[in-house]
């Protein structure tokens, strides 16, 4: 697989490793999908980097230029034994949707943090109720209730799901085109990388749907419209509840202090996350602009000083204890001076990590102190 960056547009090259043959190539330009294609004479060169040095038994991992960047990615062990590359090619089809939102700009961080996307509804202990009830109905222990790729709701079953399957199935669900209901089979990475798994999907709202990872049963037929109208239909109101939930991640009216442009939060341990950067109306900079300030602020913070692991232990003559690991960071972008660039400040307490993007208005001094208080103030929701 190849990904090259030219003049912004990325393209996402996938080749078969034994034969060089191109299995499919996207593109994306400026967050959105792209019809230019890579060139033949480019993918071959590609390919033949490729080969060359496995010939050597060496791994490029990647190639810069001024301009441009090559990316070369190992593939599942199924993608390297082909025995029918067109019907490969017609296969990897169903995934281009996929494969589409990641190369784009996406609302969700869960390819990130390779932490579940969530949103926190009104009416939480309600939907779940009623989500669990819906799943003894049907027979299935995994059922979640999705809306725009985020999980708003989901039974004991699917929060076992193990990563990366429990980011992957809300965020596939996300990107897909609009349908009443669907049935589609997907591969569990981890869970069951070689039978398929039925993926059923039944919209309740716009951008809302259930979602039953399921064996042979139930069929489709048994759940719509019957059983959907039975359990959900008493729960409109909760339900249109959580539609403006997508991007704003929060209940509205949830106190938050007024130079917060973005916020994320993860649960360490839980691996979910809420991740927003419309908290509080239109401000400057754009989300668009917020969103990819607060990724690299993530990938910075979690590379140099929050790592994924706890530290290492050290020992001395009397105890064993663990080496001191920063609890808090910031960045300011711009200037110091109120009213210029803006602040980035991270907190870690315990299993849950904060990152906030504030105002410029946001005086340094304070960013530590506004970080704990809003960290208090979420922490019951997640």
């Amino acid at each position: 697989m190849g990904e090259e960056g030219t003049g912004g547009t990325v393209h996402l090259l996938c080749l078969a490793a034994s034969s060089g043959v191109p299995l499919f190539c996207r593109s994306s330009r400026g967050g959105a999908p792209a019809r230019q294609q890579l060139p033949f004479s480019v993918i071959g060169s590609l390919n033949g980097v490729h080969m060359f040095g496995q010939n050597l038994e060496v791994q490029l991992s990647s190639a810069k230029t001024e301009n441009t960047t090559v990316v070369l990615l190992v593939g599942l062990e199924e993608l390297t034994n082909i025995r029918n590359v067109e019907r490969l090619k017609k296969d990897l089809r169903a995934s281009y949707c996929l494969i589409d939102s990641f190369l784009g700009d996406s609302e969700l961080i869960g390819d990130l943090t390779q932490c579940v996307d969530c949103v926190i509804p009104p009416e939480g202990s309600l939907l779940q109720e009623a989500l669990s009830g819906f799943a003894e109905a049907t027979g299935t222990a995994f059922v979640s209730l999705v809306v725009s790729g985020r999980v708003v709701a989901a039974t004991e079953g699917w929060w076992r799901l193990g990563t990366p399957e429990a980011v992957l199935l809300p965020w596939l669900v996300g990107s897909l085109p609009p349908q009443t209901a669907r049935d589609y089979p997907v591969y569990l990475p981890h869970g069951s990388p070689t039978v398929p798994h039925r993926l059923l999907t039944l919209t309740l709202l716009p951008s809302l749907e259930l979602c039953l990872l399921c064996g042979p049963s139930p069929p489709l037929s048994q759940l719509y419209p019957q059983l959907l109208e039975r359990c959900w239909q008493p729960l409109l109101d909760p339900l249109r509840a959580c539609l403006p939930l997508g991007p704003r991640a929060l209940p509205s009216g949830f106190p938050l202090h007024t130079d917060i442009l973005g916020l994320l939060l993860l649960h360490l341990e839980l691996k979910r996350c809420l991740f927003t950067v419309e908290p509080l109306g239109d401000k400057e900079p754009s989300p668009e602009q917020r969103r990819r300030l607060l990724r690299n602020f993530y990938t910075l913070v979690t590379s140099t000083h929050f790592p994924p692991e706890p530290g290492p232990l050290e020992k001395t003559e009397d105890e064993v204890y663990q080496a001191q690991l920063p609890r808090a960071c910031y960045l300011v972008l711009g200037t110091e001076e109120p009213g210029k660039g803006v602040r980035l400040v991270a907190l870690q307490l315990g299993v849950r990590r904060l990152l906030l993007l504030l105002s410029p208005q946001s005086p340094s001094h304070g960013l530590r102190s506004l970080a704990t208080h809003t960290l208090h103030a979420l922490t019951p929701l997640l």
